[in-house]
């Protein structure tokens, strides 16, 4: 498959004109979704929930598609909630709107995410973006969660992912005071995978997704599944748990493939078997 980062050419791309979620299937094996609501600052609306929900639904049992770059453009990813839609809520009705299987799909999806995050990702948007793999970040991208502010707290596992990804000192100042963090202070803390300059933020992470989607599927999927169940697992457990994915891997054609290439000093080709 070839590596390069130019620009999407569509597979199968639906008529979406007016959609606020645009996906493209390129031919390198890549997915392109990108949320599409800029007037709202890309704000996570029930509607847009639904539908990232059933695209990464589809992709994830597309076996064309081997990797995703999640993305709001180049102005912001997405600016947390629909406060609109949140502020005459009661408990009950947002209990019954239950959010944690809206978005089990991007939470489960077994093929390697990239989050391209450009401008704002606040909220339920730093939540989304702390679903993916992979967050590459532009210079003038910023993160925060800033539910305190108006008598709340993330929902969508800011709480949990966010002290999982930076540590308890960060997170907390983050969770409480709701002050934005820059990309740069983002890296640091552990939280971003690389900064960019902005106009190559979308570039890099289709690049990067090429790479990804050009090695062999079965292998990446089993390094995501593993990386994410051996976290909150003793180090023991996690280690058989490499163990079994590992060798169940010298069971593919891509494992005979891979390393017979090594040998022959050859390009290989994976085929996902």
């Amino acid at each position: 498959m070839p590596h390069d980062s130019s620009p999407p050419s569509a597979v199968h791309a639906p008529d979406q004109a007016g959609s606020e979620l645009l996906v493209e299937c390129r031919d390198d094996g890549v997915a392109l979704v990108r949320m599409n609501r800029p007037q709202a600052t890309n704000a996570l609306s029930l509607n847009l929930q639904a539908l990232l929900s059933n695209a990464f639904t589809r992709l994830a049992a597309d076996p064309s598609v081997r990797a995703i770059v999640l993305t709001g453009g180049d102005k912001v990813f997405a600016a947390g909630g629909d406060i609109k839609g949140l502020e005459g809520a009661g408990p009950i009705e947002i209990m019954e709107r239950h959010t944690e299987r809206v978005w089990a799909p991007i939470e489960r999806c077994p093929k390697p995410i990239i989050a391209a995050v450009c401008g704002y990702a606040y909220g339920g948007g730093a939540e989304l973006a702390m679903h993916c793999d992979i967050i590459l970040a532009g210079e003038g991208a910023s993160f925060s969660q800033p539910e305190i502010r108006i008598g709340i707290m993330p929902g969508i596992g800011g709480t949990q992912r966010l002290v999982r990804a930076v540590g308890k000192f960060n997170a907390m100042r983050l969770l409480l005071t709701g002050k934005p963090v820059s990309a740069q202070e983002a890296r640091l803390m552990g939280l971003v995978s690389q900064v960019l300059p902005d106009d190559q933020v979308l570039a890099e992470a289709l690049k990067m997704a090429a790479l990804i989607a050009a090695m062999p599927p079965l292998a990446a999927m089993q390094i995501k599944e593993v990386v994410l169940a051996g976290v909150d697992a003793s180090l023991e457990t996690a280690l058989m748990l490499e163990r079994k994915a590992n060798q169940l891997l010298f069971a593919t054609r891509d494992q005979k493939e891979g390393m017979q290439a090594f040998i022959e000093k050859r390009k290989p080709k994976f085929e996902g078997r």
